[in-house]
């Protein structure tokens, strides 16, 4: 297990890369419906708002987080990307690009989210407390307050957000609608001008 959650850390960039090629050729077997778009916004929207509140919080390996959506759950970054790629199957109606995705993320997730707790275990005495108020993924609608820690009142820090550079998430959602909408229809002109 170990020694797939090191494999699990070092793929998951180039596993996204492989995931857009197979979105991008399927997009190009199919064109988008108009209303899976608009819906998959329900999903993608959320996902990067959550992704952006969770970097202004987190001061990784510093301190443990356990204030802003980390009083909700462990996880809100994981369960951001998870929102926005399920948004972005959707979109396309794709079956591939969402089995694609499920078995990435659950090939990959959980074992980097198992040595993450490991660490936070070994690193943060009060991380087994903070394990039993707040769930690993699944957010609890109504954060159950630290009772051990009343200072705990950080707050959302856009100098964080900015230094974990969480705006390429919008930027990436940004270009993959952009693809949705114009990539079809470009590459359908040019075949049909090569003919």
């Amino acid at each position: 297990m170990a020694r797939w959650q090191r494999v699990a850390r070092r793929i998951r960039v180039p596993l996204g890369f492989l995931t857009a090629a197979l979105y991008l050729y399927d997009l190009g077997q199919r064109a988008p419906q108009p209303v899976a778009v608009a819906w998959s916004l329900a999903l993608v929207l959320p996902g990067l708002w959550l992704r952006g509140y969770a970097s202004g919080y987190v001061k990784k390996n510093r301190e443990l987080t356990m204030t802003g959506p980390y009083a909700h759950t462990r996880n809100p970054l994981y369960l951001g990307s998870m929102l926005i790629a399920a948004g972005f199957a959707v979109a396309l109606l794709s079956w591939p690009v969402a089995v694609m995705l499920a078995g990435g993320f659950a090939a990959i997730y959980i074992p980097v989210i198992a040595a993450e707790e490991r660490f936070l275990r070994a690193t943060f005495p009060e991380f087994e407390a903070y394990c039993h108020r707040v769930p690993r993924l699944l957010p609890r609608l109504i954060p159950e307050p630290n009772p051990k820690d009343k200072s705990a009142s950080g707050a959302f820090s856009l100098s964080l957000y900015f230094s974990h550079r969480e705006y390429n998430a919008a930027i990436g959602a940004a270009l993959l609608y952009l693809s949705l909408l114009f990539l079809r229809p470009a590459l359908g002109a040019f075949v049909h001008g090569l003919r």
